[in-house]
């Protein structure tokens, strides 16, 4: 086999698909990066058997042929060549890879021991469903959500978020059990109602890879492949059923607070200073134009407490909450000028809206009280 490419646009190519390379894996081959030239075309893949990474780049090649390479020594290689030319030739079991400064020879391996790439659509794919979404909205859902994924293994479902097609719309769910948030993109509907679950490790990946081009997703019952401009993601689904999201969300909270959300966040985030270590507890004391929002830690002695300017149309009310999750969840509204706490008593959970509502878009986060005694 013999190719040329430039190894700047080889580089870019590598960077995107390493981070589907594990680590550390029981499988060897897996450390790979699996190469295809087709009519000039060269495809490169990675997996780690739970999400694989594909993209192309058109080489200077007169034949066809596939081989696995070192994937981390050979990005590495790449990575230090500037602007140049770079021959890959194969030779007595080895590969050569060459430019003018000199030759770096790398062992590799066939192709026929790497692992099978799913491939989306397959003709036969009657259930497949497709959606074409907006690269930087579908990056927005993940970054508003991907936050609040649980982390425990016991329990799976949590541990990515949940895509859910319907009449109303693509909604994108997350839950760790302390903190939900519901996000629900109107302009995408589906008849019927279907939920998939996509694995965090593949959120990650895609948040750092959407653009502003338009995706399109494929979704099977146990993948879901993201064509892009110029790179595939394709991963396994999450086959667990997802818990009872809207069963969970309160229906009595009939008192509101209003208030600016820089202001609450700079102040939550002067309390999380001051919260005991174990329960980062803060306190919010409602009345009806001002929050007073208190933090102590008794064990150093310390304590803060500062009053944040509301509107508030309810009795007064006193409800912890853990200021971590609290700082999170604001974080991820500071682009709302104003946000509403909708609230009822210190021990039911709290739901946070956007002041303003969008025409296309609903979002609604909703956060667990701590007690106050405890």
């Amino acid at each position: 086999m013999e190719f040329k490419v430039n190894s700047i646009e080889l580089e870019k190519l590598l960077n995107k698909i390493i981070p589907a390379v594990p680590t550390r894996t029981p499988m060897p081959i897996l450390e790979n990066f699996l190469f295809e030239i087709k009519n000039g075309l060269l495809t490169i893949y990675a997996t780690d058997l739970e999400i694989s990474l594909k993209s192309s780049i058109n080489v200077v090649s007169d034949e066809n042929m596939s081989l696995v390479v070192p994937a981390r020594l050979l990005y590495d290689i790449i990575k230090s060549f500037p602007d140049t030319t770079v021959k890959f030739l194969t030779s007595n079991n080895k590969l050569n890879v060459i430019t003018d400064f000199g030759t770096y020879t790398l062992g590799y391996i066939e192709a026929n021991e790497y692992p099978e790439i799913p491939s989306f659509p397959q003709k036969t794919d009657e259930d497949v469903q497709e959606i074409s979404m907006n690269g930087l909205e579908l990056k927005k859902a993940f970054d508003k959500t991907s936050f609040a994924i649980g982390k425990e293994e016991m329990r799976p479902a949590m541990m990515g978020t949940l895509l859910e097609l319907s009449d109303e719309g693509l909604r994108f769910v997350a839950t760790d059990g302390h903190r939900l948030v519901n996000l629900l993109n109107k302009k995408i509907t589906s008849q019927g109602l279907i939920q998939y679950i996509v694995p965090e490790k593949a959120i990650s990946v895609l948040q750092k890879i959407l653009d502003e081009k338009d995706a399109k997703l494929y979704l099977s019952k146990s993948h879901i492949s993201f064509k892009l401009s110029d790179i595939e993601l394709i991963t396994r689904l999450i086959g667990q059923k997802y818990p009872d999201f809207k069963g969970v969300i309160p229906l009595e909270n009939e008192f509101s607070l209003q208030v600016k959300t820089k202001e609450i966040h700079d102040a939550i985030r002067r309390m999380l200073l001051f919260a005991t270590t174990s329960t980062r507890r803060v306190k919010f004391s409602i009345s009806a134009s001002a929050i007073d929002i208190s933090a102590e830690d008794i064990d150093l002695g310390s304590s803060a407490n500062e009053s944040v300017m509301c509107k508030y149309n309810g009795e007064p009310l006193e409800i912890g909450f853990n200021a971590g999750y609290v700082n999170d969840i604001l974080s991820h509204m500071l682009p709302e000028k104003e946000v509403v706490f909708k609230l009822n008593s210190p021990t039911k959970a709290a739901i946070v809206v956007p002041s303003e509502e969008k025409e296309t878009e609903e979002l609604m986060m909703l956060l667990m009280p701590v007690r106050l005694n405890s």
